[in-house]
């Protein structure tokens, strides 16, 4: 028996978690002073209102989960004899899972027939919570932690996510994107083109001007990466922006026909580094 764990940077809520009976770990942020568990702290979280605070100037902060919450999550299942499996967002791009690490060092001297299994989706949001989907559809058909973990080590990198950001200082503070200084200071209305890249980070791999042409360039990654793109689940991404979204799904369709495709709200955690009106989108491919 084991039970299978996600978490909020992954944009998974307690709802989306129902379907294959995730349990949820809740990342941080910090807003006027005040930390704040995602699902812990509120049940619903109001994207609007959250993301009209950063527009007006706000500047959350994020930080890591401490090693004592850690314990409170996993102790439980390990103590019922349960093994666990905790399909997570990027370890590179936080010191979060030393945390977890130093937890499960405690835990396993203590239950230590218990097993404990992680997939680093190498993503963060919206493609994570892709993968996190698929891995969901293969435990309820029947497949053990050992052959998913196995799966991964090729099967995360059948999924891509490209996005572009609004108001590149919230980026540009948080230091998460790599080369996202070439694109620093240019004319208004450039936008870089930023991708998870196989090494679970985020990186600028180009730039376009105006949003229109913003999108035309993340439908061009899906073209030139895609695998079958029509065939699969996509997914788009979004900071209090649906109308956005809504133009970039018309756009999908028009170049690779019907498609399956769900609108996810960024985690305010995440946000906190893309800010509002960020746009992405998550699809199959052959590669990053």
């Amino acid at each position: 028996m084991f039970t299978l764990f996600t978490d909020t940077d992954c944009d998974m809520t307690p709802e989306s978690c129902k379907k294959y009976g995730y349990k949820l770990i809740s990342m941080p942020y910090t807003i006027d002073d005040t930390l704040v568990y995602p699902y812990e702290d509120f049940d619903v979280f109001d994207a609007h209102a959250y993301y009209e605070r950063l527009r007006g100037g706000t500047l959350p902060t994020t930080s890591a989960v401490p090693k004592e919450k850690y314990i409170e999550y996993f102790e439980p299942e390990f103590a019922a004899g349960r093994d666990i499996l905790y399909v997570h967002f990027s370890a590179a791009m936080t010191n979060t899972f030393d945390f977890m690490n130093q937890a499960l060092k405690e835990l396993k001297e203590k239950y230590p027939e218990r097993k404990f299994y992680d997939v680093d989706t190498k993503g963060i949001t919206t493609i994570s919570k892709n993968i996190a989907y698929t891995i969901g559809d293969m435990v309820q058909a029947g497949k053990t932690p050992e052959e998913i973990v196995e799966w991964a080590k090729e099967g995360v990198f059948k999924y891509a996510m490209y996005f572009m950001a609004d108001d590149l200082k919230f980026f540009h503070r948080s230091g998460r994107v790599n080369g996202l200084s070439a694109v620093m200071g240019t004319l208004i209305g450039i936008r870089p083109i930023i991708t998870m890249d196989a090494n679970g980070k985020m990186t600028s791999v180009g730039k376009a001007k105006g949003r229109k042409k913003t999108l035309e360039a993340l439908v061009e990654k899906m073209e030139e990466l895609g695998d079958d793109v029509a065939k699969h689940r996509i997914m788009i991404g979004h900071s209090d922006s649906q109308d956005i979204a809504e133009e970039l799904a018309e756009m999908i369709r028009a170049k690779f026909g019907e498609c399956d495709i769900e609108y996810v709200v960024v985690n305010p955690t995440a946000g906190a580094h893309c800010g509002p009106n960020g746009i992405g989108v998550t699809f199959s491919a052959t590669g990053r």
